[in-house]
């Protein structure tokens, strides 16, 4: 409808414009046509002016008060979803991360302890290789969006890398040798590292309650490795490793990141973007690690790898490692580095009772009590933190 046509049609233009004048008789007599039409094809006002329409264009641009009052309630709307999106990120976020992360140390104990596969480099380059193929098949579907890699961008992004193969490598290696609720209370540590790093680099303070549940993990550590009926020192040595590199990484993590986008054609760098490139810078530091150790000797001629469920399970802890990646990116992006490397308080509870019931750990009295000590720490850190 042509707004010319509306005001030579309508037959009060004349009374309107004699009592109200030329400028507000035109607005009315606009009004009045549209609710006549829309009561012939039984449409609403409102509706159009959401949709765009000429009459909304006319009122933002004289600044009429019944233009504003048609388009608040939509404003208004949009800004109550994307606070509640808001809100509720960090919540989503998070939960994706527990669950993925839960099952990945789950299906990863089950390759190393329980086809007792001695090949943790290989089964990273594994991992990694498929997080790589799914992210490439996506991205040629035009599922994701993947910025494209040039030289400046991975320069900038191998020292972030080095650390999360080192992480990756410690992790499998202490999980070996360590019960899946030890792994837990131990990760403790990496909370510690995490908050004296962010006090050193980006200048955050925690408060008391904060540094007394730090001290509360700290003994929980200790009393759980003295009273550990397996305690293996190398296990407990790269879980120590582990604790370091993880904090490392989510601080340089943070630290990369806006650099990063910087070096980019569009100027920001998306999570997908960044899971393929940490995984594909990944493998060939893994393929250095592998020859160098000689693993793939072993991996040769391993009679597990004969067994199709082992390549189930490990195709599937591949697939909860891209799963990780995406939400640990994901997780960080909504919160920052010491809740990223405090989440799994959250979660340590179920998944240090599956390790335990799934795996036959031999417990004593004071053991249990260290574990449930170091989880209740984990708890009221994550209190603390949100005090």
């Amino acid at each position: 409808m042509k707004l010319d046509e509306i005001v030579c049609h309508n037959p009060e233009e004349s009374d309107l414009s004699s009592s109200n004048g030329e400028r507000d008789g035109r607005v009315f007599e606009i009004l009045s046509a549209l609710n006549k039409q829309g009561n012939r094809t039984n449409g609403n006002f409102a509706a159009n002016a959401e949709h765009g329409t000429l009459t909304d264009r006319f009122f933002r641009g004289n600044k009429a008060a019944a233009g504003d009052s048609v388009n608040l309630p939509a404003d208004g709307d949009k800004k109550r979803e994307h606070g509640s999106a808001g809100r509720h990120g960090p919540l989503v976020s998070g939960t994706a991360y527990c669950i993925s992360s839960c099952s990945m140390i789950l299906l990863n104990k089950v390759v190393l302890s329980g086809y007792n596969f001695n090949a943790g480099i290989s089964l990273m380059f594994y991992q990694n290789l498929i997080a790589c193929l799914v992210v490439a098949i996506l991205s040629l579907c035009r599922a994701v969006t993947v910025e494209r890699l040039n030289w400046k961008l991975i320069k900038v992004w191998i020292p972030v890398n080095v650390i999360f193969v080192g992480m990756l490598v410690s992790g499998m290696y202490s999980l070996k040798f360590i019960n899946i609720a030890m792994v837990t209370i131990l990760k403790n540590v990496t909370n510690i590292i995490t908050a004296i790093g962010e006090l050193y680099v980006f200048r955050k303070r925690q408060n008391r309650k904060v540094w007394i549940a730090m001290f509360m993990m700290i003994i929980s550590a200790v009393s759980g490795g003295i009273t550990d009926l397996q305690f293996d020192p190398a296990g407990y040595a790269w879980q120590i490793i582990n604790c370091v590199l993880t904090a490392s990484y989510s601080l340089a993590l943070r630290h990369v990141m806006d650099k990063a986008k910087q070096l980019t054609r569009s100027g920001s760098l998306n999570e997908v973007s960044m899971v393929l490139l940490n995984n594909l810078l990944s493998l060939p530091f893994a393929i250095f690690l592998i020859f160098l150790f000689d693993e793939w000797k072993y991996v040769v001629n391993a009679d597990v790898i004969q067994l199709p469920m082992f390549w189930v399970v490990a195709t599937a802890s591949g697939l909860l490692g891209l799963a990780i990646s995406f939400t640990s990116m994901w997780f960080l992006h909504q919160t920052g580095p010491t809740t990223y490397s405090l989440v799994g308080s959250l979660n340590k509870i179920p998944i240090s009772v599956a390790g335990l019931v799934l795996f036959n750990v031999p417990l004593s009295l004071t053991n249990m009590f260290s574990i449930t000590f170091g989880l209740f720490a984990g708890i009221f850190f994550a209190r603390a933190k949100m005090s």
